[in-house]
């Protein structure tokens, strides 16, 4: 008997159970997030199905001129806001936001024609600054929200740089949109 065969099947169990866990993480993790293929319903679930279908160029040329935005949000103790612009497919930003105190904020979008309930976080947390580039990986809108959980009144100051048309904020007093 060679050294690769194993008479009670020592071999052939492991090597079983591991294309078993191979075959599962593939239908669980794989199909959903990279073929946007979901058969068991769990990549809808995990929020991950759909994660590679968003593809944009490196090089996006403009017809319209680059918009600064600098604005200023004063949020109430357990006050939120919502912040937002209309990005195309492509469009980038630069952005650079700070907070007196650390605050909850969610960095989503939310792609045109689709419920609000569909919208895709890209960075969650609690923080007193944040700053970097975003790509719009499809057409509609996108920005943040942002929550004070503290006693004290906090006041928070994003500054942008970017190809975008309008933004949109979503207070307790309603939604209001800037053209730029």
């Amino acid at each position: 008997m060679s050294a690769y065969q194993s008479p009670d099947g020592r071999i052939l169990v492991p090597s079983l159970l591991s294309m078993l866990a191979a075959a599962v993480a593939f239908v669980v993790f794989v199909l959903p997030a990279e073929y946007g293929r979901d058969p068991t319903g769990l990549g809808k679930l995990m929020g991950i199905d759909g994660i590679s279908a968003y593809s944009v160029g490196v090089l996006s040329l403009e017809e319209q001129d680059i918009k600064n935005d600098e604005v200023v949000f004063t949020l109430e103790p357990f006050e939120s806001i919502e912040y937002k612009y209309s990005l195309a497919v492509g469009q980038s930003m630069i952005f650079s936001w700070e907070a007196d105190e650390a605050v909850v904020f969610d960095f989503h979008s939310e792609e045109e024609g689709t419920d609000q309930e569909e919208a895709v976080s890209f960075e969650v947390g609690k923080a007193r600054e944040k700053r970097g580039t975003y790509v719009a990986p499809f057409n509609g809108i996108h920005g943040w929200f942002w929550e004070n959980r503290g006693a004290e009144v906090v006041e928070v100051r994003l500054l942008t740089m970017g190809f975008y048309p309008e933004s949109i904020t979503y207070s307790p007093s309603g939604k209001y949109k800037r053209i730029f």
